[in-house]
């Protein structure tokens, strides 16, 4: 189904970025934390034996500024073809967190997702009535924010208000667990649709690293699938719409936060979504600018993590996306929805490309290297 990677397809466009992450390593017969060396990857397993535990070092973008002291893997090539092994998730021990809503246009889709019930063939008639109203009113708005209070008011007056926008523009916002950890999938793999939905998508996202001490250290693009009947049938759904094999891709790699990227040159950050059939045609793209996201991003960590919840090992955390696809595909006003065998590209020049294919979630290669795997893994190769 897929077609082969190289490193260009997925690297970020500047080569100053300080990239790390896990590739399943053929020869080792186990995963490897690596460092991105050019187009080479390092294996820098000696520094911590999961990545979770490397994240938390202090001092860790002082110990990687010499890729010469590790030992080199190989091409990141080899790895996308498989002649080494492959490119796992960069993320192990943490759970993975999302905050949900976070931009207008999504916060209207999530809203049309729960008038219909579910039913897309619904959804353009209510996006018709819905979108002069609450759409613009939310452009802008600052979540919590007295502003935000007046927009609430207003729409409840009109008998438009929703959970939806109570946590999307309320005070307090939406986390959620998206997957356990050691689900993830990672760049060219696999993502997997429930065979029970008929309307479904892909959510292209900015994915934080975060220290157990809340701190963030990096981020990395995400792809948060989506099963929108489900979740329109109930919000109590939300776990069955979300969760599910394969349904959770991280990657390619955590670019780190040093003098060349901070934190705060998120705001800055475009994704960029492309969906092609391999089986139809069709073509999709969409943009998910950072600076339209509602809340900050220290402010979603510290809504995860802080003195009412803690989680030891870190955590990543998607920040939502603004973009809802509505192209219509399987008919007039059907709106999108995967097919078997679309290949998704999530992208933005900061963090390269996550790349992978759709398939059925009872199809894909069912998740079986957890954390007890992971642990006797570690230990036969003395690493524990």
């Amino acid at each position: 189904m897929a077609d082969l990677l190289s490193s260009a397809d997925i690297l970020p466009k500047d080569d100053k970025a300080l990239l790390i992450g896990r590739v399943w390593d053929a020869a080792q017969n186990g995963p490897c934390l690596v460092l991105v060396d050019g187009a080479n990857l390092k294996n820098i397993s000696a520094l911590a034996p999961t990545l979770s535990q490397l994240i938390e070092r202090d001092d860790l973008v002082n110990l990687l500024k010499n890729p010469a002291d590790f030992e080199d893997l190989g091409p990141l090539d080899d790895y996308l073809n498989e002649d080494k092994g492959t490119l796992l998730a960069p993320c192990d021990l943490q759970p993975v967190k999302a905050a949900g809503v976070t931009f207008a246009d999504s916060m209207l889709e999530r809203v049309i997702e729960e008038q219909a019930k579910g039913d897309p063939a619904r959804a353009e008639a209510i996006r018709a009535k819905l979108a002069p109203v609450i759409g613009d009113n939310l452009r802008g708005i600052q979540a919590g924010s007295e502003e935000a209070s007046k927009v609430k008011t207003l729409l409840q007056d009109m008998g438009l208000w929703s959970q939806y926008l109570e946590v999307g523009i309320g005070p307090d916002a939406e986390i959620f667990t998206k997957a356990p950890p050691m689900s993830s999938v990672g760049c060219g793999a696999s993502v997997g649709i429930h065979p029970i939905s008929n309307w479904n998508n892909p959510e292209p996202e900015v994915v934080l690293a975060v220290r157990s001490s809340g701190s963030i250290v990096g981020a990395t693009l995400g792809n948060d699938v989506n099963l929108r009947d489900v979740e329109g049938r109930s919000a109590l759904l939300l776990g069955k719409a979300k969760d599910n094999n394969a349904a959770c891709a991280i990657g390619p790699f955590i670019r780190l936060f040093d003098d060349t990227f901070k934190l705060e040159d998120l705001s800055n950050v475009e994704v960029s979504l492309k969906v092609t059939g391999s089986k139809d045609g069709f073509e999709m793209t969409g943009v998910s600018p950072m600076s339209a996201i509602s809340r900050t991003p220290a402010d979603l960590a510290s809504q995860t993590l802080n003195a009412n919840h803690q989680y030891p090992d870190g955590v990543m955390l998607f920040l939502g996306t603004m973009f809802a696809p509505t192209k219509d595909r399987r008919g007039q006003g059907q709106g999108f929805t995967h097919e078997i065998g679309d290949r998704v590209e999530i992208s933005a020049p900061a963090l390269g490309s996550l790349i992978n294919w759709v398939d059925r979630t009872d199809a894909i290669a069912p998740w079986s290297f957890g954390l007890s795997a992971l642990m006797s893994n570690l230990v036969s190769r003395k690493l524990l």
